[in-house]
């Protein structure tokens, strides 16, 4: 008995063959692809920020962990490290909040090595350096590193910057209504809290909502709808007494 052919050798047909006109005709075409302006965009490396989401799925994970208090002993640690310094900027000055931080560490980590030494003198040791190991430990970061934040930040501020100068101007007339009448209510907000309050009641309830979101779903979800439904129907009031304002396509 003969033995099969290769598949390597075998022709393409039928709708394989269109497959594969189309994949090099695309490959093709992503090659020399223009932006709006008419410039040529160069192919981006393996990695970067528009062919990888901004944030990998570890990153994500670890933050989904700490809202949701998978680890007590953890998030204890985070949300009350976060606490203690917001709440020490409100008492004391930038500087004065580092300065006593980097006291604290230093205390710390020389009367450490002043017992580790004493001890080894005593017991006739030697053990070396008490951080030996975080001293040989790698913390530089590397070309590719970089450039992957270096590339998520540019994203970021790309697509911000396109969103405000759409409000600013007007591209959509009920958008820019709704972040006028946000920008109103944050002044309401700023005169009753200033940006550290703020900041204090934002990671509070960052540590708390989803918890309470996650045991009272039905609930909330409930709520939810009916207050979007109304928010709804007084929009849509709203922009049909409103010329040119247009409901966008849902």
């Amino acid at each position: 008995m003969s033995a099969p052919p290769d598949r390597q050798g075998l022709p393409l047909s039928g709708s394989g063959a269109r497959w594969a006109g189309a994949g090099a005709e695309e490959r093709g075409a992503g090659a020399q692809r223009r932006d709006g302006d008419g410039a040529q965009q160069p192919q981006l490396p393996a990695g970067s920020a528009r062919e990888h989401p901004p944030v990998t799925m570890a990153t994500a994970s670890t933050a989904i962990d700490l809202l949701y208090w998978r680890d007590i002993k953890q998030t204890g640690i985070v949300f009350g490290s976060i606490l203690l310094l917001l709440f020490s900027l409100t008492q004391f000055s930038v500087v004065s909040v580092i300065a006593y931080l980097a006291l604290a560490a230093l205390s710390a980590t020389i009367s450490f090595r002043i017992y580790k030494s004493v001890l080894q003198a005593v017991q006739k040791t030697d053990e070396g350096h008490p951080f030996k190991a975080y001293l040989e430990m790698e913390m530089s970061l590397s070309q590719e590193q970089i450039q992957k934040y270096t590339d998520c930040l540019q994203l970021y501020v790309n697509s911000t910057v396109r969103e405000l100068r759409r409000l600013f101007l007007v591209q959509d007339l009920v958008d820019s209504l709704k972040f006028a009448v946000l920008m109103w209510l944050l002044t309401y907000v700023g005169a009753l809290f200033n940006g550290l309050t703020l900041m204090i009641m934002a990671v509070v309830s960052m540590f708390t909502l989803p918890v309470v979101y996650d045991k009272y779903q039905a609930q909330i979800d409930q709520y939810l709808g009916l207050v979007r439904t109304h928010i709804n129907t007084v929009m849509a009031k709203i922009q049909a007494k409103i010329p040119g304002a247009k409901r966008k396509a849902e």
